[in-house]
């Protein structure tokens, strides 16, 4: 589905509210938040490839992606190709028309013969319209892996894919793990104290996304009690 105005999503998908730029802990990836803040705003880098592991942040950086040039008042799409079984490869017809598209999880599709092959036309519709127009575009892809390690069946696609401006996502060390969560707390409007967040690191699955679920967790059962976020309160709180 092609989107008409900044503030609809391809597939009317909504994009979850604090999965933005500002919510994002940076670690070590100060040069790939650059490039997509500018790319956001349509600066940059005309085809951006991102990859990283499972729960490395890949769909929290398109989603702020999306935002922030919504933000500007930019069109965005968003394409989660996780959910490509309830698409029609069609609906990237004439996307090259949005400044930015953002197409997430490429692995997904990956040795299936029309995705690949309708992605392929979407991003040589792209390079022609940047050649015959004033208009560009900016397309950002994320996969689980390098594009040679994706097992996309359509080399030529492969070649495109990098073409691009390719980066992958660091993941963040414990201290740096410790930071995303004060980050999340401050977010939501209360302190994590350093003992506790460590106690957590140590205990807990070192697993990003499983450690900002229980700390979100954590601060609704401290407000229902009416407790400090203490370590006591997260050993009964979560049966440790």
């Amino acid at each position: 589905m092609e989107q008409h105005n900044p503030s609809q999503l391809s597939l009317s998908v909504q994009l979850p509210d604090d999965e933005t730029f500002a919510s994002f802990y940076p670690g070590d990836n100060a040069l790939l938040l650059t490039a997509l803040k500018n790319a956001a705003i349509g600066q940059g880098d005309d085809v951006i490839y991102l990859w990283g592991s499972e729960g490395s942040g890949r769909s929290h950086l398109l989603h702020a992606t999306c935002a922030e040039a919504n933000d500007s008042g930019q069109a965005a799409a968003y394409v989660p190709l996780d959910l490509h079984h309830m698409m029609n490869p069609a609906m990237l017809d004439g996307m090259e028309n949005m400044p930015l598209i953002c197409i997430d999880s490429l692995e997904s599709i990956a040795g299936n013969q029309q995705w690949e092959q309708a992605l392929f036309n979407l991003y040589n519709r792209c390079l022609e319209k940047k050649a015959h127009t004033e208009l560009t575009n900016c397309l950002i892809f994320t996969g689980n892996n390098s594009p040679k390690n994706l097992a996309i069946s359509l080399q030529d696609l492969v070649s495109r894919l990098e073409w691009g401006t390719g980066y992958k996502i660091n993941l963040l060390d414990d201290e740096a793990k410790l930071g995303a969560l004060q980050l999340r707390a401050q977010l939501r409007g209360f302190k994590l104290p350093v003992e506790v967040g460590r106690f957590l690191l140590n205990r807990l699955s070192r697993e990003m996304a499983m450690l900002l679920k229980t700390l979100d967790h954590l601060d609704s059962a401290s407000i229902a009690a009416q407790r400090k976020l203490t370590i006591p309160f997260v050993k009964e709180t979560l049966h440790l």
